[in-house]
């Protein structure tokens, strides 16, 4: 009894709330939790920066092997949690269960496939990753710790998505920021008082998602989310994890992509030496440090969608979708301009002894700065079309930012512009990707309006 009023009442919150204050009360919470953890890798990055531009590129290097594991993490929660939040609003709390408990331990199967190969392979990732010869020692130091990590790293971005789903994003901030609070504590102490360098920085980032996890799990434990883990939950039909893969490929395409942008970025930027690479490297974790702020009212915005689709509840999805536009880029444009007045004395944060790393970094985040404004519009669309479950469509935007349009980009404009090409590449596909979303979001809108007027003839009816 108790647990169908728990559910009833969230049911409420999230079909019933007022717009603007129910994605403020998930925003915040999740925006919290992704500038945290974006903050926690950056923190990697400075204290590491500190001991050579060298080090510092291989923090740049590793990125990619932890954006293909958080690929996995974001593809099988992102999956799940549109599917569940669906199916919480459709009042389905089984088949929400269903999902909840196979993606988690999916999740963290493949993750120990991932540290498994990894370990062996070691060597040989750093250098198909983009690694220098005098990069490659600190990278391999630092990525033997971070695939340690993954199994943890991959079921807790499933369990911070899972609650996210179903409206409890508070319970997720909670997880992440311990985490990510702690992984800033221990770097410098593990960095530079047990003299542990690159290795250190990885390891304080393997004991705080250790402790991520810990957190995370214990909610479901304690019964502070409405949803079940339990193994019995699970189901090996292959439907279900089509359904799931299929609505989280947007995520996989996205993370996956990024991945591969980040080693073609770092390969094309090796003949410009180790301070283009570290700049580089800096200017994509300040970068994704502002996206985060997008990304997390995004994401906030995509349970109140999904449940009150499930619901029937057109009026709101449409509702919710111009506040989301509206607040995304009124942020996006804010924080572009801050960074483009502040780029030098960012990249000085970091690397304020090498000239080289200030320079080139400079120009790279002041371009990146022009579209900021512009990804509102395809961060917001994107989350839009994944979290109503029209995959296609929202896989297609996903492959533009990093894929179909930033790799022939990073194969084309260095060899005609050289190094400010590298600079610019991801600017461009930015732009590019901002013209894709802009009739797909049309389109999503007249979709929705037909969709309303369908069901009511049928409630009429």
């Amino acid at each position: 009894m108790e647990n169908i009023q728990r559910d009833e009442k969230q049911y409420a919150i999230m079909t019933q709330t007022p717009i603007p204050g129910l994605i403020a009360k998930l925003a915040v919470p999740t925006t919290i939790s992704m500038l945290v953890s974006s903050i926690y890798n950056l923190a990697d990055t400075f204290f590491v920066s500190q001991l050579s531009t060298s080090a510092s590129g291989a923090v740049g290097i590793v990125f990619s092997l932890m954006t293909i594991i958080q690929a996995v993490g974001f593809t099988l929660g992102m999956g799940a949690g549109s599917l569940l939040a669906r199916r919480l609003g459709m009042k389905d709390k089984k088949a929400a269960n269903m999902y909840a408990a196979t993606s988690f331990y999916t999740s963290l199967a493949l993750g120990i496939i991932i540290m498994v190969f990894g370990q062996i392979f070691t060597e040989q990732l750093m250098r198909l990753l983009g690694a220098t010869d005098t990069i490659l020692s600190y990278a391999v130091d630092y990525g033997n710790y971070i695939l340690w990590a993954a199994p943890v790293m991959c079921s807790s971005f499933v369990m911070n998505n899972i609650l996210r789903s179903e409206g409890k994003a508070s319970f997720a901030m909670i997880g992440l920021c311990i985490g990510g609070i702690l992984n800033i504590i221990l770097d410098p102490i593990f960095i530079f008082t047990l003299d542990m360098k690159t290795a250190g920085a990885a390891a304080a980032t393997l004991i705080s998602q250790c402790v991520s996890f810990i957190l995370l799990l214990s909610m479901f434990i304690f019964k502070k989310s409405n949803l079940s883990l339990s193994p019995k939950n699970v189901t090996f039909k292959p439907k279900t994890y089509f359904k799931i893969v299929s609505t989280g490929l947007p995520s996989l395409s996205r993370q996956g992509l990024a991945s591969i942008a980040t080693v073609m970025l770092n390969v094309s930027a090796k003949p410009y030496g180790d301070a283009a690479i570290a700049a580089m490297s800096i200017v994509a974790k300040v970068s994704m440090l502002v996206l985060c702020v997008c990304l997390g009212i995004g994401q906030g915005f995509m349970p109140v969608a999904g449940y009150n689709y499930g619901a029937k509840r057109f009026d709101r999805v449409r509702k919710a979708y111009r506040f989301t536009l509206i607040s995304d880029t009124v942020v996006m444009t804010t924080l572009g301009v801050i960074c483009f007045i502040l780029a030098p004395q960012i990249l000085k944060v970091f690397r304020a002894e090498d000239a080289s790393v200030i320079e080139i970094g400079t120009a790279a985040m002041r371009a990146q700065c022009y579209a900021m404004p512009l990804m509102a519009t395809t961060v917001c669309t994107n989350t839009t079309l994944q979290s109503l479950g029209k995959s296609a469509r929202a896989t297609l935007l996903s492959c533009c930012r990093q894929g179909i349009f930033f790799i022939p980009l990073i194969l084309i404009l260095p060899r005609i512009f050289g190094l400010p090409g590298i600079e610019y590449t991801q600017a461009a596909s930015d732009a590019l990707t901002f013209l894709v979303s802009l009739p797909l979001a049309i389109l999503f809108l007249k979709e929705l309006k037909k969709e309303e007027l369908q069901y009511s003839k049928k409630s009429e009816a």
